[in-house]
């Protein structure tokens, strides 16, 4: 089936048979006061019943463009990402695509059906059991009776609720809730499947066939759109990725130039760190604050800077900070990932663990890591770091440092660098 969405008007369907999802200069604009919102919506309501012109293509007092003249296609059996900081207009295009919200100007073409990963389970109703809300669901989602009727089983063993398929949903966890709109989604055979960072459903072992029925579809040939914080998740999904920022598109593109810029807008060149050091850019920049990260880099053990790393040799990361107080106790948290590859994590180290009780005094500082050894094979890797101190509470954090690994003669054919002697007794 053909879906188009055009200022509230019908358009003519998509003509190049290659292309399953076609976004054409889509606008979308929202009011922060909702006393004001709710006095625009009624204008807007008479405009349309007086078949008036709403002028959709400007601001009002008050308010802001989520989506600014965005445009995309989306070709059959690719992935698209969508990538951005929060209140970048990226769940705002996920739910324009799906139909829940109209653009104010620009159209959105869909030929096929189109199913949702969204807040899985939020349209549910609690007092109906689980069956009766799978036919609702699954129909709403385009299935005949007959279809939801050939499915039906597949869904419950996936979702794993035989148990409880004939209570009422009000009875369910919030993560049988998820399970079962996964399973819904999924199930419905979609043509595209929109994905709104909801795949940390259920355990570890149900998140891993979450992932392989996604991969399968995909084989299948389902069109994916994925908006995600996640660049592992990104560059693992998806062909091609736009990244949003306030509404605009900065670039769309091959996923990992695509997801460079973004970490090069995340990360930014520290004033008075060493060439090549790597600052955060998101942090508070409030005057209250106790301590952030300024700058992060690799230096050899001379104390130059290093853009790559060397397969066993040796290297300290470091992280530069400036404090306001003395800060103590503090925990320092790495989690290295390797780009493409779809496991979860390559090396997570934490200096609590490790017994090292850190504590920074006001001014700016730096805290080392030394490695002795760089044991990663050689490959692209992302570094996510925190710092923080117990319960709950962080000072500061870099999303996604990115730092390339290169090739040692004695590295061969192996995972990692093991440091060895040779001796004969």
């Amino acid at each position: 089936m053909t879906n188009t969405t055009e200022n509230n008007l019908i358009s003519s369907p998509i003509n190049d048979d290659d292309v399953i999802l076609s976004i054409e200069n889509v606008s979308k604009k929202f009011c922060r006061n909702l006393k004001q919102a709710y006095v625009y919506g009624l204008k807007d309501i008479a405009a349309e019943v007086l078949g008036n012109n709403r002028a959709s293509h400007k601001l009002r007092k008050g308010e802001f463009w989520a989506l600014n003249n965005v445009s995309i296609d989306l070709k059959r059996g690719e992935s698209l990402g969508l990538i951005g900081v929060n209140g970048s207009g990226k769940t705002t295009l996920l739910r324009i695509i799906s139909g829940l919200i109209k653009p104010d100007t620009g159209s959105v073409s869909i030929d096929g059906r189109i199913s949702a990963l969204i807040a899985l389970g939020a349209g549910f109703n609690p007092l109906l059991s689980g069956r009766e809300n799978v036919y609702v669901n699954m129909c709403i989602l385009g299935l005949s009776r007959k279809e939801i009727d050939n499915f039906f089983e597949q869904v419950v063993d996936f979702a794993e609720v035989w148990d409880a398929i004939d209570a009422p949903v009000r009875t369910y966890s919030s993560g049988m809730r998820a399970r079962l709109g996964f399973a819904c989604a999924v199930y419905t055979n979609p043509d595209i499947l929109l994905i709104d960072e909801v795949l940390a459903v259920g355990d570890a072992r149900f998140r891993t066939k979450c992932y392989r029925k996604l991969n399968e579809l995909r084989e299948k040939g389902t069109s994916f759109v994925l908006v995600s914080h996640s660049s592992n998740a990104i560059l693992n999904i998806c062909n091609s990725t736009l990244y949003l920022s306030k509404g605009k598109a900065i670039i769309h593109d091959a996923t990992e130039l695509v997801i460079s810029k973004y970490q090069e807008d995340l990360l930014m060149i520290g004033s008075d760190a060493p060439k090549g050091a790597m600052a955060n850019a998101t942090h508070n920049s409030d005057d209250s604050e106790e301590l952030h990260i300024t700058s992060v880099f690799f230096k050899d053990d001379k104390g130059n800077t290093l853009n790559k790393l060397v397969c066993g040799k040796p290297a300290y990361l470091c992280i530069q900070c400036k404090a306001y107080k003395k800060v103590d106790s503090i925990i320092v948290g790495i989690i290295i990932r390797e780009i493409g590859n779809k496991t979860d994590s390559v090396l997570s180290i934490n200096s609590e663990r490790d017994k090292q009780h850190l504590e920074i005094l006001p001014g700016e500082r730096e805290i080392q890591l030394k490695m002795p050894y760089c044991g990663l094979k050689p490959g692209i890797y992302t570094m996510k770091i925190n710092i923080s101190k117990r319960p709950f509470y962080l000072y500061d954090m870099v999303e996604s440092f990115k730092f390339e690994v290169e090739r040692n003669k004695k590295m061969n054919q192996c995972e990692f660098y093991q440091p060895r002697t040779w001796h004969i007794d």
